[in-house]
């Protein structure tokens, strides 16, 4: 089965993540995708970053009435961290050999991925599908491994989120509704 890696702090995750999964998916070009909760990225330091179980079980939450083709994974939380990407598709190849693994991320990671952490070997090792985000384009030559998948795109992001939480405002539409009734009755976010 080939499996779309879908990594993220999911802080919270909302609609756009789960267009985009979707989108991967009806495409063909993976059979499932996993929605990879990272408890800590390393280029990403964030003072607003929610508890990673409170962010595993929204997420959770998000696909609960539809986790046929999209699933949650929590590989991360027992792995080394801060979580680094090879590290994580290296544990995931060797205990499930029969998938075959592909990293999904935005035109903003792609850019970003001189940075990480081995990333030659994920371009060498790994098929990358890179879904176009607003204000960041992508190089006209590719590696031979990154494909560019044209995903219905929203804009919105889970910082906007955070923010109308922030100034009371309604995130409804925004994030599937079981999300956006724990966030409220948890009062994440707020502070």
């Amino acid at each position: 089965m080939k499996i779309g890696l879908y990594f993220g702090s999911f802080n919270p995750i909302h609609h756009g993540h789960l267009i985009i999964a979707s989108h991967i998916i009806n495409q063909g070009l993976v059979d499932q995708v996993w929605l990879v909760v990272s408890p800590q990225n390393p280029l990403k330091a964030s003072p607003t970053l929610l508890n990673e179980f409170h962010r595993l079980h929204l997420t959770r939450l998000a696909i609960a009435e539809d986790d046929t083709h999209i699933k949650v994974s929590d590989v991360e939380f027992g792995l080394p961290k801060p979580s680094y990407t090879i590290d994580t598709l290296t544990y995931l190849s060797e205990k499930y050999p029969q998938h075959q693994f592909a990293v999904m991320m935005g035109s903003d990671s792609f850019q970003n991925l001189p940075k990480w952490k081995n990333y030659q070997l994920i371009l060498q090792q790994y098929q990358v599908l890179v879904y176009i985000r607003p204000n960041h384009t992508m190089p006209e030559v590719l590696p031979k491994n990154v494909a560019v998948v044209k995903a219905p795109l929203l804009d919105i992001s889970a910082t906007y989120i955070r923010q109308c939480i922030q100034q009371k405002k309604s995130i409804r539409y925004l994030v599937p509704e079981p999300v956006r009734l724990e966030i409220e009755k948890a009062g994440y976010y707020l502070h």
